[in-house]
């Protein structure tokens, strides 16, 4: 079993964004997802969350939502169970973003593939596993909780269950 948190930080209708390029036998290799990782002994989902973050982006969180809890099944791998976050951009304030122009604004290195700040709405046409593409959308439409179970056999999509109840599948 693999407990993981995977956080989408926004800043002005934009999600800091990572393409996982650089990580040697990576399931993510190639897709885009949010900054996160795995537990370690004795931490708690807000510790992971805070931790990840700044190893990933330099970043240190002020504020934070805890929206989701995700149950990844995978032929061949372990059963990963993820707390999904959004966060404030922990630097608003900052003048480093004070452009309206989200190409000036600074894009951390990151030592698992390259960052980018991406419009939402450009978001559905990035190389995202199908299931984030259901969780996305319900951090737009939704502001309650929610459990989302997704079985996958390599990158195709098998069950999707929100809730407990199971999701048509497109």
């Amino acid at each position: 079993m693999l407990i993981t948190t995977l956080c989408y930080i926004e800043y002005r209708n934009h999600y800091l964004m990572l393409h996982r390029t650089k990580k040697a036998h990576d399931i993510n290799e190639g897709k885009w997802i949010g900054v996160g990782g795995k537990f370690t002994d004795r931490e708690s989902p807000e510790e992971c969350l805070l931790r990840e973050v700044f190893e990933e982006t330099g970043y240190s969180l002020k504020s934070w939502r805890f929206r989701g809890f995700i149950t990844f099944l995978q032929e061949n791998y372990e059963t990963e169970y993820m707390c999904l976050y959004t966060a404030d951009l922990p630097a608003a304030d900052d003048p480093a973003f004070a452009s309206e122009e989200p190409s000036d604004w600074p894009v951390p290195e990151c030592d698992e593939g390259v960052l980018a700040w991406i419009p939402k709405d450009r978001i559905e046409g990035l190389n995202l596993w199908p299931g984030d593409r259901i969780f996305l959308r319900l951090l737009q439409e939704r502001e309650e909780f929610f459990s989302l179970k997704l079985r996958y056999r390599g990158d195709d999509l098998l069950e999707a269950v929100l809730d407990g109840a199971p999701l048509e599948i497109i």
